[in-house]
């Protein structure tokens, strides 16, 4: 069988001195390039051709749009919640709180996609809540594509993202392990700097809730909150009731907002999928997106042939098993936490991922797509395994011909 050559051109510039590469990378914010003795970042660009990247653009704008109007469906149905795994600690928030103006549940968000060696596109899911890489894509990523003389789409996050905090306008900005976790430390320290706001940073486990009002570990009052904090973790914290109760009430405003949950969980792909094969709620040119870019995804496992496994709120990899055409289980991950303990499991159809030789060896390639307050903006590429953990790298992805 013949390999099909690639969309993805893959510039190898691992014959240059790495060393002052790593330390203008961490000049500029991204700071674990390097992480002990691993090396992070892949020193090279997959290029891909600028028809390919508008291709993606557009497919990302109509996938926010159809899952948004889902999102509009599962409000305040308690059967969907259900199905879709979200916890029942959150049910009243998420019934009680507006739902955003259409575009905006979530504006700060990343989609995942296979894109296969013959530039062939699908959806494997969507962070709405609490995505990383924003370092990586913002500030990595268009220095990396700018010394190879490489185009890059990315530049425009940095005002995107200005736009969509000056909107909610947190005065915080928290992560488990501030000053001690690498990656999260510097996400939301350039998220904070980009944002153009007067906002500290903190560590979540800082945190304490007196009666509905949250307090720093300084006993400063907190209002508004941006947190790479996952809301289903509410149902298993300790203070996750005390936290839900302070957004109930208002003393609290979460950045995501509450219901970007709904659009995190992939039992929404799955609902997205039901009823466009039993003809509900979507337009004649959604069903043909929903077609072209979404897999078959199921709360069973109904596959004749090869599929994939993981949890509804798995992350990192996490819970992801991998099964061959006979139903025969080929790999999982052993490295991320399995949240299938926690929360339900969907199952849905398999899709190839491009892979490149790298210096590495050869790897496959997972397409990041940002969307910052609801515009699609930048793209996040991170190589590794059949499976994209927490041992994946991170590679810069540039555009031929970008117009």
């Amino acid at each position: 069988m013949t390999k099909v050559e690639s969309v993805f051109q893959l510039l190898d510039q691992s014959a240059l001195e790495r060393a002052p590469r790593v330390e203008q990378l961490r000049e500029l914010g991204f700071t674990w390039a390097d992480l002990g003795e691993e090396e992070y970042w892949l020193d090279a660009i997959a290029v891909m051709p600028g028809e390919l990247y508008r291709e993606l653009e557009e497919a990302s704008g109509k996938l926010w749009m159809i899952l948004d109007k889902a999102v509009r469906y599962v409000h305040r149905r308690h059967d969907l919640y259900d199905l879709l795994g979200i916890p029942p600690v959150l049910w009243q928030m998420l019934d009680d709180m507006p739902l955003p103006e259409p575009g905006l549940i979530s504006r700060y968000a990343r989609f995942d996609f296979a894109v296969a060696d013959d530039g062939t596109i699908k959806l494997l899911e969507l962070n709405a809540d609490t995505p990383t890489g924003y370092v990586e894509a913002s500030i990595a990523t268009p220095w990396i594509c700018g010394q190879a003389g490489i185009s890059s789409p990315n530049a425009g996050m940095k005002e995107q993202l200005a736009g969509a905090w000056g909107e909610e306008r947190p005065d915080t900005a928290a992560c488990v392990a501030y000053g001690s976790h690498q990656e999260d430390s510097g996400t939301i320290e350039a998220l904070v700097r980009h944002s153009g706001q007067d906002i500290k940073c903190v560590d979540c486990l800082d945190l304490w809730i007196d009666n509905g009002t949250v307090y720093d570990g300084e006993n400063r009052r907190i209002e508004r909150m941006f947190a790479l904090y996952p809301k289903e973790w509410m149902a298993v914290d300790e203070g996750g009731d005390a936290l839900a109760y302070a957004i109930e009430t208002g003393r609290l405003q979460l950045f995501n907002g509450p219901h970007s949950i709904l659009l995190q969980s992939k039992g929404l792909i799955a609902a997205v999928w039901g009823m466009y094969e039993l003809g509900l709620l979507f337009t004649e040119e959604e069903r043909g997106a929903i077609s072209s870019y979404i897999l078959p995804t199921y709360n069973k496992p109904v596959f004749s042939g090869s599929f994939v496994s993981k949890s509804v709120f798995g992350r990192e990899g996490g819970s992801v098993r991998l099964y061959g055409d006979t139903g025969e289980l080929e790999l999982e991950d052993e490295e991320g936490f399995d949240s299938s303990v926690l929360f339900p499991t969907v199952y849905q159809k398999r899709a190839q991922l491009a892979r490149i030789q790298t210096a590495e060896g050869e790897l496959h390639l997972l397409t990041g797509m940002f969307v910052i307050n609801g515009k699609p903006c930048g793209l996040l590429g991170r190589a590794g395994g059949p499976i994209t953990g927490n041992a994946s790298h991170f590679i810069a992805l540039g555009v031929r011909e970008l117009e």
